[in-house]
């Protein structure tokens, strides 16, 4: 597993990186994206540490934006994991509320009212200038939603299986991050 997570890194790495703020306008409108944080390494080049898609037609651009721009935590898997390495970091016991999804109406009914939203928000923010600040991206066009969601899981298992792959000493705040949303 080792030999094709590296050639997955090598190949990813020579794609044209983005940072924020990118134009959405030099991207497919379908696609898969690969994400590194900076200062990670492995195999000799920037480490993967996310890797997704999106699953509605022409929605690459907007998933991109619901990790780097839009403040929702609900909307983002990895946005909730970075906010909730840093809420762990500082020992805060409003974890379990962050990691609520709060989607559903019946959600914010049922927990919204235990929510400190001053807290989210400064969460929120945290999250959004680590990730304007330390993640860039390459993208690549798959514009048939099954042969997309398939090669998504394919390189996701095939990151996470490899041995050479984990976060350094000082990555802060988050470990590695390879699911699907």
């Amino acid at each position: 597993m080792s030999e094709i997570c590296a050639a997955l890194h090598h190949l990813f790495n020579e794609l044209e990186r983005f940072t924020f703020p990118f134009e959405l306008s030099k991207m497919p409108r379908n696609g898969i994206y690969v994400l590194f944080e900076a200062g990670e390494r492995a195999h000799g080049v920037d480490r993967i540490v996310r890797v997704g898609t999106h699953r509605g037609n022409n929605r690459l651009g907007l998933r991109l934006q619901e990790h780097f721009v839009k403040e929702n935590k609900d909307r983002s898997i990895f946005r909730r994991n970075i906010g909730g390495a840093m809420l762990n970091r500082t020992a805060d016991f409003k974890l379990d509320r962050w990691n609520r999804d709060l989607t559903s109406r019946k959600a914010r009914d049922t927990y919204g009212p235990l929510v400190d939203r001053r807290k989210q928000e400064e969460v929120e923010k945290q999250v959004t200038a680590y990730i304007q600040g330390r993640i860039s991206f390459v993208v690549f066009e798959m514009a048939e939603r099954t042969r997309r969601l398939n090669l998504e899981s394919n390189i996701i298992s095939s990151v996470s299986w490899c041995g050479g792959c984990h976060p350094s000493a000082n990555c802060d705040p988050i470990k590695a991050d390879i699911s699907q949303k």
